[in-house]
């Protein structure tokens, strides 16, 4: 004689317990709980240290760095941030600024390339209370855009869906910023 199991027959599954419902719809993704527990006082300090994969990283410069953002409005949403913790724009060196800036650039065309936007938005959040999760270490964020980006699940239903797992989208953007640097090398550029 077979068991009865307690969860549904369709696969899905209902937590029980205490508590007041609100009017958030919880969308459960385990795998994460893997870089909150590796988290550390700034993130952009320790990301550097670790392997390009492990660390989300996109590509490697003197004096920034590219990786994506660990949680992204939309897929191949990246940042440029200076290996140097500072928290103002103003206190970049020159050779910092240029270098953020070529990346910034860099990080576009790459997104156009593998992404194919419609759109893309490049700025900083800067300080607190501009909306920024770290701010005390400057970042400039690069986000492919697309028409209905923002749409209801997100607008009502308070949740982002995202076509693909940031691995593999940090494998096809690291792949086509060296194939964007490879085809600025072969013109000259």
């Amino acid at each position: 004689m077979a068991s009865e199991s307690s969860e549904p027959r369709d696969g899905s599954y209902e937590e029980w317990g205490a508590g007041e419902p609100d009017r958030l719809t919880r969308l459960w993704a385990p795998y994460r709980m893997a870089y909150i527990q590796k988290s550390s006082a700034d993130p952009f300090l320790e990301a550097p240290r670790k392997s390009d994969a492990e660390g989300l990283i996109i590509a490697r410069g003197e004096r920034v760095y590219a990786l994506l953002n660990l949680f992204p409005y939309n897929a191949g949403h990246l940042m440029v941030v200076p290996y140097r913790k500072i928290a103002n724009l103003e206190e970049l060196t020159p050779d910092e600024s240029r270098e953020m800036m070529e990346f910034a650039q860099h990080a576009v065309k790459t997104l156009k390339k593998v992404s194919r936007p419609e759109a893309i938005n490049v700025g900083f959040n800067l300080g607190k209370a501009s909306g920024g999760s770290v701010g005390d270490h400057l970042h400039m964020h690069v986000v492919p855009r697309w028409a209905g980006d923002s749409n209801f699940m997100t607008v009502l239903g308070e949740t982002k869906v995202l076509p693909q797992l940031l691995e593999e989208t940090r494998r096809l953007l690291a792949q086509g910023w060296q194939e964007v640097t490879e085809t600025e090398e072969a013109e000259g550029a």
